[in-house]
């Protein structure tokens, strides 16, 4: 590997190996699955602590409603973002907005329950807290899967986006051990440690973190995704509604086990890490074994993964046991885990190096618009907790249908035999950072 300089023309002085690029994506990985640890913990925790707030399902899910709104436009502001000021700077900007976000969230429902924000502020400074999250925090997934993108070939993305996503979800497992070592000190200490921790991944990006120039590479050119982009299109459409399927349990799982199988309090939330716990594992082994292993299409993959997550809807509507909710858990942690990733490679395959940025924002927006619906998903569950799984399951069987029936969704993943490679190399020059 030469390390001679290059030219000064080019505004770099040195070049990328291997050992950084697996630097940096170990980096990446940690600071994922720092966002990913405080999700779960605060899906963990939220339920039991929103009853001792008196708020009902439909404010709780509107607490994320709010936010989830505000990401599907910041989001695909970011990621256009990143492919200009560079990729690095947004993931900075994003994990500093998490850990502030998260920290003022917890620090109003501690308000909240010692009394000393009157009751009726402590649901709109819910909001505008996790709005923060939304706003800004909303960057980081983006650039970091644009970041990915640039340093993997064709071939590779698939996996390179696995592990992406596996970085998320293996902050869900991570979140609940947090939460059950720092909950002795306090019901919300888990919130504060996960805050630090963003703050320190920021820290390691800042520092160690090394940036390319393809913003500087690519300036003249600008982006040109939209949502309604025919490239992406189908994309998007399959996005927002694989994530509307999949707000449903991780928004009422938590109110089912309290309700249907009638335990609360401490109980209550040793039940629900307990289904966290086996769903994000079993997204892990799809993401880590299945991906990396077992060599099948996107398109197999994908309808595999509806299937299982559908399997999940059918063992919820049927059954009121633990441990046969848990099996349905993991199947919906298997589902997601396979589904996620194929599509998401697909449209990244789609379009431009250079737009890179531009579309993993806009499926990172489409793919948070599940949780605008929590409302109305809260309501389906105040009518009955079984009405939101049957709505799971006709959007999961229409995803299936319209997967199979889109040329575009059909042949998602599918890389043409002589396609150029312009991702970087092993040896892309680097500007110093």
């Amino acid at each position: 590997m030469p390390d001679n300089p290059v030219s000064h023309a080019t505004g770099v002085t040195h070049v990328t190996t291997p050992a950084e690029r697996r630097r940096a994506f170990a980096i990446l990985f940690v600071s994922l699955l720092c966002m990913g640890a405080g999700q779960t913990v605060l899906f963990n925790i939220l339920p039991p602590l929103s009853r001792q707030l008196n708020l009902s399902e439909v404010e709780t899910t509107s607490v994320f409603a709010v936010s989830a709104a505000i990401w599907v436009v910041s989001s695909t502001y970011w990621g256009k973002r990143s492919d200009h000021w560079g990729r690095k700077p947004v993931m900075l900007l994003g994990l500093v907005a998490f850990a502030v976000s998260f920290a003022l969230f917890a620090s109003v429902m501690l308000g909240g329950l010692e009394h000393w924000i009157p009751a009726f502020l402590v649901f709109p400074l819910m909001v505008l807290a996790r709005s923060l999250y939304g706003a800004l925090g909303s960057g980081t997934s983006p650039a970091a899967q644009a970041y990915v993108a640039d340093r993997t070939t064709p071939q590779e993305r698939l996996q390179g986006m696995a592990t992406v996503g596996s970085a998320f979800g293996l902050g869900t497992v991570v979140g609940p051990a947090i939460a059950s070592v720092f909950s002795p000190i306090g019901l919300l200490a888990p919130f504060y440690f996960i805050s630090g921790l963003a703050v320190a991944s920021a820290a390691t990006i800042w520092f160690l973190l090394p940036e390319r120039t393809a913003p500087q590479k690519f300036a003249h050119v600008t982006a040109t995704v939209r949502w309604h982009d025919r490239r992406i299109l189908p994309f998007v459409i399959f996005a927002v509604v694989l994530s509307l399927a999949g707000t449903v349990p991780i928004q009422t799982m938590g109110f089912f086990f309290m309700d249907v199988l009638g335990v609360h309090g401490a109980t209550a939330a040793q039940y629900i890490s307990v289904g966290q716990i086996s769903s994000s594992l079993a997204a892990l082994f799809a993401q880590f074994v299945v991906i990396r292993y077992v060599k099948l299409s996107s398109r197999t993959m994908t309808t595999i993964g509806l299937v299982s997550a559908l399997a999940c809807c059918a063992i919820f509507l049927i059954t009121g046991n633990f441990t046969f909710l848990v099996v349905a858990l993991v199947a919906q942690g298997l589902g997601f885990g396979l589904a996620r990733p194929g599509f998401t490679t697909g449209a990244s395959l789609s379009v431009a190096p250079h737009e890179q940025g531009a579309v993993a924002g806009v499926i990172g927006g489409a793919s948070a618009m599940g949780f605008i619906g929590g409302p109305v998903i809260g309501w389906m569950y105040e009518w009955s907790p079984y009405v939101p799984y049957v709505f799971c399951a006709l959007l999961l069987v229409g995803l299936t249908v319209y997967m199979w029936i889109s040329p575009v969704l059909r042949n998602a993943g599918v890389i043409p035999p002589d396609v150029e490679i312009t991702e970087e190399n092993a040896a892309t020059p680097v500007a110093n950072a």
